[in-house]
Order: C-alpha cells, then structure tokens, then sequence
C-alpha cells in the first residue's frame, strides 16, 4: 500500500512532508476493512470507523483544505452519501457553498439528474437547477474511487449546467478497480490507496 497524496514536489520544506506523512499514516490506520460486504468477493473499506477518530477525520479536512484554499474554488460538489462527511466540512473550511448530490426524490426543489452504473447496482444523482452558476469552478468530492462511476456521473451533472469540475478528490482509491479509467481526462486527487477489491 502506498500514500498516494504524498508528493515530495508538492510539500518542499521537509516538515511539511512529515506532517503530511503523519497525517496520512492517521487517516489509513483508522479505516477499517470488511470482507465480503456488500456482496461476496468483496473488500469494504469502512470510513465510519475513521470517523471514530477526530485526529484523522481532522486531517482529511485539512489535507483537503490545504490542497484546495487559493484555487479558485467557487463551490464543493459531494457525493450522497459519505461524500458529504468530508465534502461539506471542506466547504466550511474554504468558505464556500456545499452542493450535495442526491438519489431520487430526495431533493424538494427542482432538479436535474444523470444515471450511472457502479460496481454494484444502477443508480441515478440528482441536483437542484439552482445549486450551481455556469462558469463555476467546483471540486467533486467523495470518500473512495473505486470503479469510477460514481464520479464519471457527478462531473456530466455539474459540467450540464455550465460549470467546471477542477478536480476529484477522494480519501480513498481503490487502483485493481481501475477506476480513473472513467476519467482520463480530470484530475483526480486520491490521500492513500488499498489493494485489492
């Protein structure tokens, strides 16, 4: 397993690169695995656990945060649902408006929606008309890539109504599932990976 937000180029004075290894050894340590849920064959990387733990739910914030704090980012964009945990948080910290992604139905106002395939089922996003202004630049956040779905779906529904989608950033990549196939063409920022499914 290797740290994937971890760049020497990125963090040049050297306690900043320790800082951030240490933050990102918190985040990985606390993230609990479960084999064969939700169906068999099936490794789950349970953020819930991680949540358990405010030092390394502070640190994905912040790592976050600092990624993204002078650049520009007029809205945080989060997947329903563990996309929420962070992404909103996020858009606090950056001072932001948060505009999460709902399944059918749940959104009051009107909506416009995408259907999207994941590694277990086909679903569908839905986000309010007027959550978003073309010309925005948005970050797409959600707690694991796995096969890509997920987040291919969000960008088509932020990008529909004319805003930009800078980057994905996730906690979590999962690489056997080869997600970032969906998006080759977007950045995609991930803090740690685990191998396997």
């Amino acid at each position: 397993t290797r740290f994937i937000g971890l760049k020497c180029t990125e963090c040049a004075p050297l306690e900043s690169f320790l800082a951030m290894a240490s933050a990102l050894d918190k985040v990985k340590a606390a993230i609990r695995s479960i084999t064969d849920f939700p169906k068999p064959g099936i490794m789950f990387r349970d953020v819930t656990t991680l949540l358990l733990e405010p030092a390394a739910f502070q640190a994905c914030v912040d790592l976050f945060a600092e990624r993204y704090q002078g650049q520009n980012i007029d809205a945080i964009v989060a997947c329903e649902s563990r996309g929420f945990i962070f992404g909103a948080p996020l858009a606090l910290k950056l001072g932001v408006p948060f505009v999460p992604l709902r399944k059918p139905g749940k959104l009051p106002g009107k909506t416009i929606g995408v259907d999207f395939k994941t590694e277990y089922s086909t679903d569908r996003f839905e986000m309010h008309v007027d959550a978003l202004k073309a010309g925005q630049n948005v970050v797409v956040i959600d707690d694991l890539i796995a096969t890509g779905g997920t987040l291919e779906a969000s960008c088509r529904l932020v990008e529909e109504v004319g805003a930009s989608v800078v980057e994905c950033g996730c906690v979590i990549e999962l690489p056997a599932l080869r997600g970032r196939e969906k998006l080759p063409n977007r950045r995609v920022y991930t803090m740690i990976e685990f191998d396997g499914e």
